[in-house]
């Protein structure tokens, strides 16, 4: 005779929170619906690690919506590497760091670097809304060509901005898969960027999904960050997101939680 199924008392918690709480309880098991969801989860943020980015479908995507683009691959060959190797995935193979010198558009204020880190389903479903709300606020900016990156680490933007001269370069890259979340989009900017920048001289916004930031509320932040780096020239830990108080006078669209750097794709 099987066990009756044992209801949990914080079952009203549930409606604030994805984190699994008050699954209830079957003897001294989950349940089978949570057991198999749990599964599932798991199976979904390892897939999310090994799949490829369709760089491909991005550009046209990109290209539809007005932006120019520029492909970029790491030093990584393949995802094996990428996985085994974290230094490869930080630096250009040299195949694309000369082709990213030859295309290089003058001095731009900002690159965006779309990559796919440790999630491509990320960069696929996050990055292009994104961009179009942050583009939209920075009309009287120069933004370079978004160049789409495979096998990326964070620290690749580093070398992208230093071969492009960028004032500023914007990593928009797949974050680490949890089971609750395995295509949250991470944001780096980075002020002067060049090969051997710390962790420390740059800014993060994560966990941009419409389950978690939403587009509109990361652009906010965005555009805070990139607008206080331009005029104070860095980025980092001297740089504080007080992009909260800005939005103090009128209701947010969404948490705007404040956001700290972090070393999910180091």
């Amino acid at each position: 005779m099987s066990e009756p199924l044992e209801p949990d008392p914080w079952q009203a918690l549930r409606r604030f929170t994805q984190a699994r709480i008050a699954l209830g309880r079957t003897g001294n098991g989950l349940p089978t619906a949570p057991l198999l969801a749990f599964n599932l989860s798991h199976a979904q943020a390892r897939d999310a690690v090994h799949q490829p980015l369709d760089s491909a479908k991005l550009h046209e995507q990109l290209h539809a919506h007005g932006f120019a683009t520029l492909d970029a691959h790491s030093a990584a060959p393949d995802r094996e590497h990428y996985l085994r190797r974290p230094d490869l995935g930080r630096r250009l193979s040299d195949a694309s760091r000369a082709e990213l010198a030859r295309a290089a558009p003058g001095e731009p204020d900002v690159v965006f670097v779309v990559a796919d880190g440790l999630s491509a389903s990320a960069a696929s479903k996050q990055a292009l809304p994104l961009l179009l709300e942050v583009r939209a606020k920075l009309a009287d900016w120069r933004i370079g060509p978004v160049v789409v990156a495979q096998q990326s680490r964070v620290a690749l933007g580093d070398e992208i901005g230093q071969v492009l001269r960028a004032q500023l370069v914007v990593m928009l890259i797949g974050e680490r898969p949890g089971l609750s979340s395995p295509d949250s989009l991470g944001i780096y900017v980075t002020y002067a960027p060049k090969i051997g920048r710390s962790d420390a001289e740059r800014n993060c916004i994560s966990n941009v999904r419409p389950e978690g930031l939403g587009y509109e509320a990361a652009a906010h932040k965005l555009h805070y960050l990139l607008t206080r780096a331009r005029r104070l020239r860095l980025t980092g830990v001297a740089l504080k997101d007080d992009s909260d108080t800005v939005l103090a006078a009128a209701p947010a669209p969404q948490s705007l939680g404040a956001q700290v750097p972090e070393a999910k794709h180091r």
